[in-house]
């Protein structure tokens, strides 16, 4: 079905004209097929190939114990999935041509702790004092280009001192976790180099 845009657009006031592109926009946007639909994980992380980042379910995390009434389980997964792209990107940037890596979160915990706002109405806040470091746990594999394993292991990520440290991600919501994995990054992948 066809709608003549063209024909009602002229008799709308110049803010309404505008509303009115500005939402067919947003249709048609919509209406445009995923980008990247073939590389859509199916489970929680980043697709497998060079890396491979998953993570188990968020609500079993510590930031889910801790903050569970001020965050919604759609935004827990979405910042997620911020961290997990992150991660993979610094990792891939880390290993030697051919090799691979499968990294799996098993807990996190961000920076700082909700707090009630100041008026009854308002919403909860985050607040990042140093009583509330961040800590990532994950596992993870480093394997060669003929899938033997040259590194594995657990380890914890501690984030203890992370207001002493540079701001690295200004402005960023993750920036400390961001920074945690980055200092991670460069400490097991670039050190550790066959």
């Amino acid at each position: 079905m066809r709608i003549p845009v063209l024909s009602v657009l002229p008799a709308l006031p110049a803010a309404r004209w505008m509303l009115a592109v500005m939402a067919l926009a947003l249709v048609a946007g919509c209406a445009l097929p995923a980008r990247h639909a073939e590389t859509t994980p199916r489970a929680h992380g980043v697709p497998a190939g060079m890396v491979s980042v998953t993570y188990a379910d968020p609500a079993g995390f510590a930031e889910a114990r801790e903050q569970t009434p001020h965050e919604p389980a759609a935004a827990r997964r979405a910042w997620m999935d911020a961290l997990c792209e992150h991660l993979a990107e610094r990792v891939a940037a880390a290993l030697p041509e051919g090799e691979r890596a499968e990294v799996h979160i098993t807990d996190v915990r961000r920076a700082g702790a909700f707090e009630p706002a100041a008026r009854a109405t308002a919403q909860a806040v985050r607040v990042v004092r140093d009583v509330h470091p961040p800590r990532i746990a994950l596992e993870f594999k480093r394997l060669s280009p003929d899938g033997r394993t040259l590194a594995e292991g657990s380890r914890t990520l501690p984030g203890l001192a992370f207001q002493m440290r540079g701001d690295r991600y200004t402005g960023d919501k993750l920036r400390h976790e961001k920074t945690l994995i980055d200092d991670w990054v460069a400490q097991e992948f670039s050190a550790r180099r066959p």
